[in-house]
Protein backbone atom coordinates (compact mmCIF):
# COMPACT_ATOMS: atom_id res chain seq x y z
CA UNK A 1 0.00 0.00 0.00
CA UNK A 2 1.53 3.47 -0.93
CA UNK A 3 2.36 5.70 1.77
CA UNK A 4 0.33 9.04 2.19
CA UNK A 5 2.01 11.86 -0.05
CA UNK A 6 0.23 14.83 2.59
CA UNK A 7 0.14 15.03 6.34
CA UNK A 8 -3.45 15.26 8.02
CA UNK A 9 -3.19 19.15 8.48
CA UNK A 10 -2.17 19.50 4.53
CA UNK A 11 -4.92 17.16 3.66
CA UNK A 12 -7.57 18.74 5.95
CA UNK A 13 -6.53 21.90 4.73
CA UNK A 14 -6.18 21.34 1.12
CA UNK A 15 -9.76 19.06 1.28
CA UNK A 16 -11.79 22.24 2.76
CA UNK A 17 -10.16 24.79 -0.37
CA UNK A 18 -11.62 22.13 -2.80
CA UNK A 19 -8.26 21.61 -3.90
CA UNK A 20 -6.23 18.21 -4.60
CA UNK A 21 -5.60 15.40 -1.94
CA UNK A 22 -3.88 12.24 -2.18
CA UNK A 23 -7.11 10.35 0.07
CA UNK A 24 -10.25 11.29 2.12
CA UNK A 25 -9.57 11.84 5.41
CA UNK A 26 -9.79 8.91 7.46
CA UNK A 27 -10.52 9.01 11.01
CA UNK A 28 -11.03 5.26 13.34
CA UNK A 29 -12.22 7.10 16.19
CA UNK A 30 -9.19 5.43 18.16
CA UNK A 31 -10.32 6.13 22.45
CA UNK A 32 -8.92 3.49 25.02
CA UNK A 33 -7.69 1.14 22.08
CA UNK A 34 -4.30 3.36 21.71
CA UNK A 35 -3.56 1.75 25.30
CA UNK A 36 -2.69 -1.17 23.55
CA UNK A 37 -0.33 -0.13 21.28
CA UNK A 38 2.09 0.85 23.83
CA UNK A 39 0.94 -2.20 26.20
CA UNK A 40 -0.24 -0.10 29.04
CA UNK A 41 -3.96 -0.79 31.13
CA UNK A 42 -6.78 1.50 30.49
CA UNK A 43 -7.13 2.27 34.19
CA UNK A 44 -3.54 3.57 34.30
CA UNK A 45 -4.36 6.49 32.15
CA UNK A 46 -6.29 8.13 35.16
CA UNK A 47 -4.92 11.05 36.24
CA UNK A 48 -1.54 10.38 34.04
CA UNK A 49 -1.79 13.27 31.12
CA UNK A 50 2.18 11.82 29.99
CA UNK A 51 0.92 8.08 29.26
CA UNK A 52 -2.30 9.06 27.61
CA UNK A 53 -0.40 11.18 25.47
CA UNK A 54 2.32 8.69 24.97
CA UNK A 55 -0.74 6.36 23.82
CA UNK A 56 -2.59 8.71 21.36
CA UNK A 57 0.92 9.69 20.07
CA UNK A 58 1.68 6.21 19.34
CA UNK A 59 -1.54 5.03 17.60
CA UNK A 60 -1.78 8.09 15.47
CA UNK A 61 2.10 7.03 14.58
CA UNK A 62 1.01 3.15 13.86
CA UNK A 63 -2.19 3.92 11.78
CA UNK A 64 -1.59 7.17 10.59
CA UNK A 65 -5.86 8.58 10.87
CA UNK A 66 -6.27 12.30 10.16
CA UNK A 67 -6.86 13.26 13.91
CA UNK A 68 -6.19 12.75 17.52
CA UNK A 69 -8.78 13.08 19.79
CA UNK A 70 -7.47 13.10 23.68
CA UNK A 71 -10.77 11.31 25.46
CA UNK A 72 -10.94 8.09 28.16
CA UNK A 73 -14.54 8.41 28.82
CA UNK A 74 -17.59 10.74 29.27
CA UNK A 75 -17.25 11.66 32.57
CA UNK A 76 -14.38 13.89 33.37
CA UNK A 77 -16.48 16.89 33.57
CA UNK A 78 -19.29 15.12 35.63
CA UNK A 79 -16.13 14.01 37.79
CA UNK A 80 -14.68 17.31 38.33
CA UNK A 81 -18.04 18.66 39.47
CA UNK A 82 -18.54 16.07 42.07
CA UNK A 83 -19.70 12.92 40.20
CA UNK A 84 -18.46 9.68 41.20
CA UNK A 85 -16.46 7.37 38.74
CA UNK A 86 -15.30 4.10 38.68
CA UNK A 87 -12.00 3.19 37.26
CA UNK A 88 -11.66 -0.81 36.60
CA UNK A 89 -8.10 -1.18 36.47
CA UNK A 90 -8.32 -2.42 32.77
CA UNK A 91 -11.57 -1.26 31.26
CA UNK A 92 -13.36 1.96 30.50
CA UNK A 93 -14.35 3.83 33.60
CA UNK A 94 -17.95 4.44 34.38
CA UNK A 95 -20.47 6.27 36.42
CA UNK A 96 -21.08 5.07 40.05
CA UNK A 97 -22.64 8.03 41.53
CA UNK A 98 -24.16 11.49 40.34
CA UNK A 99 -22.81 14.35 42.00
CA UNK A 100 -26.17 14.78 43.74
CA UNK A 101 -28.53 12.45 45.51
CA UNK A 102 -31.64 14.92 45.23
CA UNK A 103 -32.43 17.34 43.20
CA UNK A 104 -32.67 19.79 46.07
CA UNK A 105 -28.80 19.42 46.08
CA UNK A 106 -28.41 21.49 43.17
CA UNK A 107 -27.13 25.00 45.16
CA UNK A 108 -23.86 22.69 46.22
CA UNK A 109 -23.00 22.55 42.52
CA UNK A 110 -20.30 25.04 40.91
CA UNK A 111 -18.77 24.64 37.41
CA UNK A 112 -15.33 22.95 37.52
CA UNK A 113 -12.19 24.59 37.33
CA UNK A 114 -10.42 22.62 34.57
CA UNK A 115 -6.62 23.29 35.28
CA UNK A 116 -7.44 22.08 39.12
CA UNK A 117 -10.59 19.54 39.66
CA UNK A 118 -10.85 16.08 38.31
CA UNK A 119 -8.59 14.45 35.98
CA UNK A 120 -9.57 17.92 33.32
CA UNK A 121 -5.92 19.11 34.00
CA UNK A 122 -4.50 15.82 33.20
CA UNK A 123 -6.41 15.17 29.81
CA UNK A 124 -5.11 19.17 29.16
CA UNK A 125 -1.61 17.65 29.92
CA UNK A 126 -1.65 15.17 27.49
CA UNK A 127 -3.24 17.68 24.58
CA UNK A 128 -0.05 19.72 25.23
CA UNK A 129 2.18 17.22 24.93
CA UNK A 130 0.71 15.59 22.09
CA UNK A 131 0.31 19.29 20.56
CA UNK A 132 4.21 19.59 21.21
CA UNK A 133 5.22 16.15 19.83
CA UNK A 134 2.95 15.93 16.39
CA UNK A 135 1.00 18.87 16.27
CA UNK A 136 2.41 20.11 13.26
CA UNK A 137 1.47 17.62 11.18
CA UNK A 138 -2.04 16.11 12.74
CA UNK A 139 -5.12 18.10 14.61
CA UNK A 140 -5.04 17.45 17.79
CA UNK A 141 -8.81 17.19 19.74
CA UNK A 142 -10.20 17.25 23.35
CA UNK A 143 -13.71 15.44 23.81
CA UNK A 144 -15.72 18.01 25.43
CA UNK A 145 -19.13 16.53 26.80
CA UNK A 146 -21.91 18.55 25.89
CA UNK A 147 -24.35 20.67 28.47
CA UNK A 148 -27.16 18.47 28.42
CA UNK A 149 -25.27 14.64 28.89
CA UNK A 150 -23.23 16.26 31.66
CA UNK A 151 -26.34 17.16 33.46
CA UNK A 152 -27.83 13.65 33.39
CA UNK A 153 -24.15 12.86 34.97
CA UNK A 154 -24.76 15.42 37.68
CA UNK A 155 -28.12 13.75 38.90
CA UNK A 156 -28.83 10.52 36.64
CA UNK A 157 -30.32 9.99 33.94
CA UNK A 158 -33.60 8.66 35.54
CA UNK A 159 -33.80 11.47 37.47
CA UNK A 160 -33.12 14.25 34.79
CA UNK A 161 -36.14 11.98 32.56
CA UNK A 162 -38.58 12.81 35.15
CA UNK A 163 -37.57 16.45 35.75
CA UNK A 164 -37.83 17.00 32.26
CA UNK A 165 -41.58 16.50 33.01
CA UNK A 166 -42.48 17.23 36.18
CA UNK A 167 -39.32 20.41 36.80
CA UNK A 168 -37.74 22.03 33.67
CA UNK A 169 -36.62 24.48 35.54
CA UNK A 170 -34.17 22.68 37.12
CA UNK A 171 -33.16 20.70 34.24
CA UNK A 172 -32.19 24.33 32.41
CA UNK A 173 -30.49 24.84 36.34
CA UNK A 174 -28.25 22.46 35.48
CA UNK A 175 -27.78 22.61 31.83
CA UNK A 176 -26.34 26.41 32.69
CA UNK A 177 -23.94 24.75 35.21
CA UNK A 178 -22.72 22.05 33.01
CA UNK A 179 -23.11 24.92 30.49
CA UNK A 180 -20.31 26.61 32.14
CA UNK A 181 -17.91 23.75 32.62
CA UNK A 182 -18.08 22.79 29.18
CA UNK A 183 -16.80 26.95 28.03
CA UNK A 184 -14.44 26.87 30.52
CA UNK A 185 -12.74 23.32 29.38
CA UNK A 186 -12.82 24.25 25.84
CA UNK A 187 -11.39 27.45 26.43
CA UNK A 188 -8.42 25.59 28.18
CA UNK A 189 -8.60 23.04 24.85
CA UNK A 190 -7.51 25.79 22.74
CA UNK A 191 -5.12 27.75 25.23
CA UNK A 192 -3.36 24.26 25.07
CA UNK A 193 -3.33 24.13 21.38
CA UNK A 194 -5.75 21.20 20.93
CA UNK A 195 -9.60 21.74 19.08
CA UNK A 196 -12.76 21.17 21.15
CA UNK A 197 -14.40 17.99 19.89
CA UNK A 198 -18.16 17.95 21.23
CA UNK A 199 -19.86 14.37 22.41
CA UNK A 200 -23.32 14.20 23.44
CA UNK A 201 -24.64 10.97 24.15
CA UNK A 202 -27.75 11.65 26.15
CA UNK A 203 -29.09 13.66 23.53
CA UNK A 204 -29.53 11.34 21.07
CA UNK A 205 -33.32 10.54 20.04
CA UNK A 206 -32.78 6.96 21.12
CA UNK A 207 -33.26 8.44 24.42
CA UNK A 208 -35.01 11.80 24.56
CA UNK A 209 -37.46 12.82 22.26
CA UNK A 210 -36.57 15.58 19.80
CA UNK A 211 -39.08 17.76 21.11
CA UNK A 212 -36.61 18.04 24.45
CA UNK A 213 -33.95 18.21 22.43
CA UNK A 214 -34.72 21.27 21.38
CA UNK A 215 -35.93 22.40 24.73
CA UNK A 216 -33.31 20.66 26.85
CA UNK A 217 -30.26 20.23 24.53
CA UNK A 218 -30.27 22.97 21.52
CA UNK A 219 -29.92 25.93 23.17
CA UNK A 220 -26.65 25.28 25.51
CA UNK A 221 -25.38 23.00 22.44
CA UNK A 222 -25.41 25.92 20.60
CA UNK A 223 -24.27 28.52 22.76
CA UNK A 224 -21.15 26.31 23.59
CA UNK A 225 -20.63 26.09 19.60
CA UNK A 226 -20.96 29.73 19.08
CA UNK A 227 -18.05 30.26 21.98
CA UNK A 228 -15.88 27.65 20.28
CA UNK A 229 -16.58 29.46 16.81
CA UNK A 230 -15.52 32.71 18.49
CA UNK A 231 -12.20 31.58 19.62
CA UNK A 232 -11.85 30.56 15.72
CA UNK A 233 -12.10 26.92 15.98
CA UNK A 234 -14.56 24.40 14.12
CA UNK A 235 -16.94 22.37 15.63
CA UNK A 236 -17.59 18.23 15.28
CA UNK A 237 -20.57 17.54 17.02
CA UNK A 238 -21.77 13.84 17.22
CA UNK A 239 -24.45 12.22 19.09
CA UNK A 240 -24.94 8.35 19.38
CA UNK A 241 -27.66 6.50 18.66
CA UNK A 242 -30.76 7.95 15.92
CA UNK A 243 -30.41 11.35 14.96
CA UNK A 244 -32.43 11.38 12.21
CA UNK A 245 -35.07 13.95 13.57
CA UNK A 246 -32.56 16.48 14.85
CA UNK A 247 -29.93 16.83 11.99
CA UNK A 248 -31.45 20.15 11.15
CA UNK A 249 -31.14 21.11 14.56
CA UNK A 250 -27.13 19.78 14.87
CA UNK A 251 -26.69 21.73 12.02
CA UNK A 252 -28.84 25.19 12.64
CA UNK A 253 -26.60 24.93 16.05
CA UNK A 254 -23.58 25.75 14.06
CA UNK A 255 -22.06 22.13 14.00
CA UNK A 256 -19.48 22.36 11.02
CA UNK A 257 -19.14 18.53 10.94
CA UNK A 258 -21.56 16.01 12.04
CA UNK A 259 -20.59 12.52 13.29
CA UNK A 260 -23.14 9.85 12.28
CA UNK A 261 -23.59 6.58 14.46
CA UNK A 262 -23.78 3.47 12.59
CA UNK A 263 -27.67 3.57 13.87
CA UNK A 264 -28.24 6.27 11.57
CA UNK A 265 -27.64 6.13 7.71
CA UNK A 266 -25.46 8.25 5.58
CA UNK A 267 -27.07 8.71 2.72
CA UNK A 268 -30.53 10.08 4.43
CA UNK A 269 -27.55 12.85 6.16
CA UNK A 270 -26.43 13.81 2.59
CA UNK A 271 -29.74 14.55 1.52
CA UNK A 272 -31.10 16.01 4.34
CA UNK A 273 -28.15 18.16 5.83
CA UNK A 274 -25.20 17.75 3.32
CA UNK A 275 -25.74 21.02 1.82
CA UNK A 276 -24.81 22.49 4.98
CA UNK A 277 -22.48 20.54 7.36
CA UNK A 278 -19.29 17.56 6.63
CA UNK A 279 -20.48 14.13 7.47
CA UNK A 280 -18.19 11.60 9.42
CA UNK A 281 -18.64 8.13 9.46
CA UNK A 282 -20.19 5.85 10.00
CA UNK A 283 -18.50 1.97 10.14
CA UNK A 284 -19.76 0.36 12.91
CA UNK A 285 -17.45 0.00 15.89
CA UNK A 286 -18.30 -3.22 17.36
CA UNK A 287 -19.49 -5.74 14.68
CA UNK A 288 -17.57 -4.56 12.09
CA UNK A 289 -14.47 -3.10 13.54
CA UNK A 290 -13.97 -5.11 16.93
CA UNK A 291 -15.57 -8.28 15.69
CA UNK A 292 -15.39 -8.30 11.93
CA UNK A 293 -12.45 -9.59 9.74
CA UNK A 294 -10.39 -7.04 7.91
CA UNK A 295 -11.93 -7.55 5.12
CA UNK A 296 -15.27 -6.83 6.54
CA UNK A 297 -13.63 -4.00 7.37
CA UNK A 298 -12.88 -3.25 4.11
CA UNK A 299 -16.42 -4.06 2.49
CA UNK A 300 -17.80 -1.64 5.52
CA UNK A 301 -15.40 1.09 4.64
CA UNK A 302 -16.34 0.87 0.70
CA UNK A 303 -19.87 0.84 1.59
CA UNK A 304 -19.70 4.49 3.58
CA UNK A 305 -17.50 6.06 1.03
CA UNK A 306 -20.34 4.67 -1.69
CA UNK A 307 -22.69 6.39 0.18
CA UNK A 308 -20.39 9.27 1.48
CA UNK A 309 -17.83 10.74 -0.55
CA UNK A 310 -19.65 13.00 -2.89
CA UNK A 311 -21.12 14.89 0.13
CA UNK A 312 -21.30 18.84 -1.17
CA UNK A 313 -19.85 19.85 2.04
CA UNK A 314 -17.19 16.98 2.17
CA UNK A 315 -16.94 13.39 3.89
CA UNK A 316 -14.50 11.97 6.41
CA UNK A 317 -14.85 7.97 6.80
CA UNK A 318 -14.78 6.85 10.33
CA UNK A 319 -15.95 4.81 12.74
CA UNK A 320 -19.64 5.38 14.12
CA UNK A 321 -18.55 5.89 17.93
CA UNK A 322 -15.42 5.13 19.07
CA UNK A 323 -13.95 1.92 19.00
CA UNK A 324 -13.90 -0.62 21.60
CA UNK A 325 -10.39 -1.29 23.52
CA UNK A 326 -9.72 -4.49 21.91
CA UNK A 327 -10.28 -3.45 18.46
CA UNK A 328 -7.80 -5.71 16.92
CA UNK A 329 -4.59 -3.37 14.84
CA UNK A 330 -5.29 -5.51 11.86
CA UNK A 331 -8.87 -3.83 11.48
CA UNK A 332 -7.82 0.04 12.32
CA UNK A 333 -5.07 -0.53 9.50
CA UNK A 334 -7.79 -1.96 7.06
CA UNK A 335 -9.82 0.96 7.43
CA UNK A 336 -7.10 3.01 6.73
CA UNK A 337 -5.37 0.78 3.87
CA UNK A 338 -8.74 1.23 2.48
CA UNK A 339 -9.19 4.47 2.05
CA UNK A 340 -5.63 5.25 0.41
CA UNK A 341 -7.01 2.09 -1.87
CA UNK A 342 -9.35 4.56 -3.73
CA UNK A 343 -7.61 7.13 -3.12
CA UNK A 344 -9.06 10.67 -4.57
CA UNK A 345 -10.82 11.04 -6.29
CA UNK A 346 -12.23 8.01 -5.19
CA UNK A 347 -12.06 4.89 -7.80
CA UNK A 348 -14.88 2.87 -6.23
CA UNK A 349 -14.46 0.60 -9.35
Amino acid sequence: MAADAMTPLQRLAAYAKGEPIDRLPCVPIVGNTAARVIGARVGDFRGNGRLIAEAQVAAYRLFGYDTIRVFTDLYTQAEAMGATVHYPADETAYLEAPAIADPAEIQRLQPADPHRDGNLPHHLEAMRIAVDAVGAEVPVTGAVTCPFTNASFLVGAETLARLMLREPETVHRLCELSLETSIRYAEAIIEAGAIPSLTDAMSSSTVISPRQFREFSYPYLKRLIDFIHGRGKSVTLHICGKTAKIWEAMADAGADCISIDNDASLLDAKREVGEWVRLMGNVHPSAVMLQGTPEDVRQATLDCIRQGHDNPRGYIVASGCSLPTETPFANIRAMLDTVREVGWPVNLA
